[in-house]
């Protein structure tokens, strides 16, 4: 399994506004879905997850992993992509540094792409 640098830590932090405790949490279920240990998830790998695999609009959501992937590959979604697509559903927080992926312009965008 792949480990998660410091510095990946922060760019990930800075482009998310996800505190470096969220990250750790977030790559921590990355690494459980990613159960070969290949460093990326598949679209079965995201079904895997019982609430997606219930939700009526649970192809859409894996869809929008994809969809947003930036690594070039369309059937693989890496750790920077996993939570890049995460942060779009980040709570907006009042008097908070504004974070491009969490504005409400960007949450309107992501939500109709899907």
């Amino acid at each position: 399994s792949l480990q998660l640098q410091q510095e990946d830590v922060q760019a990930i932090q800075d482009e998310t506004g996800f505190s470096p405790q969220q990250v750790e949490r977030l790559y921590s279920r990355f690494s459980s879905l990613d159960k070969s240990g290949k460093g990326h998830l598949t679209r079965e790998d995201l079904l895997r997850i019982p609430e997606l695999a219930i939700n009526p609009l649970g192809d859409r959501i894996v869809h929008a992993f994809f969809y947003e992937s930036k690594n070039g590959e369309e059937d693989k979604v890496d750790f920077k992509d996993f939570v890049r697509v995460l942060a779009h559903f980040r709570p907006i927080k009042k008097n908070q540094e504004m974070n491009k992926l969490n504005t409400r312009m960007e949450k309107l965008h992501f939500a109709f792409r899907m």
